[in-house]
């Protein structure tokens, strides 16, 4: 069962006095819990821009998600914060990039580092605002009892502390656990039934909190591989095992939107659908589609950072809107945090930008940059149309990536066919600049976990 609901002052007794003290929640914020929107975030695992009905897929069936995007807001030019697990999950959660919080590469069975207490994540800040909290799914922050998502703002949490692969026994990696709050259910973890249980528990938590407010993040633990579709999925799709994967999970966002509709919570409940990184393309037929962008995960090509992202809020988002703003998944924290009727945490450099006008279509987004990070290496930035990308070589999951400076503009040229360094250098050289300057202006930066 599901603990009492937070209030301020139970939330603010869990954290330390100096965490507390960043939160500011205005005077004017409305009692009355009803009116605070719930939130949904389901963060898939390397998903590809191209996997999707709605952006283009004629191979995988996505008939809700499709429907989704057609009863709300379709984003066309959305990013993840990172091109690989861990740091994707950092930025998302804190609003921060990943390498603000050493975060910046990904964990494994045998690190012993996390998420530090330092860090604030928006679960923390919705529960200030009296907000349940429950993460279902793959952490991926770290998995020993200080780095897991019960410390670290939500009250319950169901799944997998890590990548489903990481249970490789020449390195040492016990079987894959599947946990409830900090105790290890399952060892290994069934994953046939991954995606149906996630959805079950989901449900539940949305059952048990239909007197909201309440925030569910569901981080699916696919498509990342080894893939596993249930015995309803398994062989359904033209695209195989992947597809059959992908095809549940739109069966699962389904199901929760047909719950939200069934409690009387569809108008007051912001889903979100996003996708960690793109596609793991060295694993073929197992990894998915970046449809016309460039290369994918552990990339900062578009493949590798350029997400779906769909919103869904009936009576708040317009239906049937595509619309070609850029934006990130920084922009999470800052944006919900600004719907519960709370603030960002004051003390420290947040990168996300309140996205409240994209939603509702009352503004336009401000110009900003978008900067790409690959570990604690900056390679890439995004400014307007133009995107510049840093001289490179290195091992991407088994296979040699080189490339030099490299220009583009994004506008009219999406997949990063057309290299335009050498009639621009005035572009190159102003971005350049523009990606020393944030490299500065980040004071210290902390050592990167592993």
């Amino acid at each position: 069962m599901l603990s009492k609901r937070y209030n301020r002052r139970d939330a603010l007794k869990t954290m330390s006095a100096a965490t507390a003290a960043c939160f500011t929640v205005p005077g004017n914020v409305r009692a009355d819990d009803s009116q605070k929107p719930n939130i949904v975030l389901i963060f898939v695992d390397d998903l590809g821009y191209g996997d999707l009905g709605c952006y283009g897929s004629k191979v995988i069936k996505t008939p809700r998600l499709d429907r989704m995007a057609a009863e709300g807001l379709q984003l066309n030019e959305f990013y993840s914060c990172a091109c690989v697990c861990t740091p994707s999950r950092a930025g998302l959660l804190t609003g921060r990039y990943p390498v603000r919080s050493g975060l910046s590469s990904v964990l494994f069975p045998n690190s012993k580092v996390g998420i530090e207490d330092s860090e604030i994540t928006i679960a923390q800040a919705l529960q200030v605002c009296g907000y349940r909290t429950m993460c279902i799914g793959k952490w991926h922050l770290g998995h020993l009892p200080p780095h897991l998502p019960t410390r670290h703002g939500f009250d319950q949490y169901y799944g997998i502390p890590y990548s489903n692969d990481m249970e490789v026994k020449r390195r040492g990696d016990p079987p894959l656990p599947l946990m409830r709050d900090e105790t290890i259910i399952e060892q290994p973890a069934d994953q046939t039934t991954l995606t149906k249980r996630y959805t079950e528990e989901a449900i539940r938590f949305i059952e048990e909190s239909k007197d909201g407010p309440f925030f569910l993040y569901l981080p699916h633990t696919f498509p990342h591989i080894p893939l596993f579709a249930s015995k309803e999925f398994k062989g359904k799709s033209e695209r195989g095992l992947y597809g059959d994967v992908v095809e549940e999970i739109d069966w699962s966002t389904g199901q929760i939107l047909d719950a939200l509709k069934r409690l009387g919570l569809d108008e007051n409940t912001l889903v979100i659908f996003t996708s960690d990184n793109g596609p793991w393309l060295t694993e073929g037929e197992n990894g998915g589609s970046a449809g016309l962008l460039r290369n994918g995960k552990g990339t900062v090509f578009e493949g590798g950072v350029r997400e779906p992202c769909i919103m869904r809020w009936p009576g708040k988002i317009s239906p049937g809107r595509v619309d070609n703003q850029p934006a990130i998944t920084l922009d999470f924290f800052p944006t919900l945090a600004r719907l519960a009727g709370t603030t960002v945490p004051h003390d420290r450099s947040m990168d996300g930008k309140d996205l409240r006008g994209l939603l509702f279509d009352t503004a336009a987004s401000e110009p900003r940059e978008f900067y790409f990070y690959r570990g604690q290496k900056l390679l890439a930035i995004r400014s307007g149309d133009w995107k510049l990308l840093k001289p490179f070589k290195g091992n991407v999951f088994g296979e040699i990536l080189e490339y030099g400076t490299l220009l583009f503009n994004l506008k009219e040229d999406a997949g990063e066919t057309t290299n335009l360094a050498g009639r621009h250098p005035d572009i190159v050289a102003r971005l350049s600049s523009r990606m020393s300057n944030f490299e500065n202006n980040l004071g210290p930066v902390p050592e990167e976990k592993n």
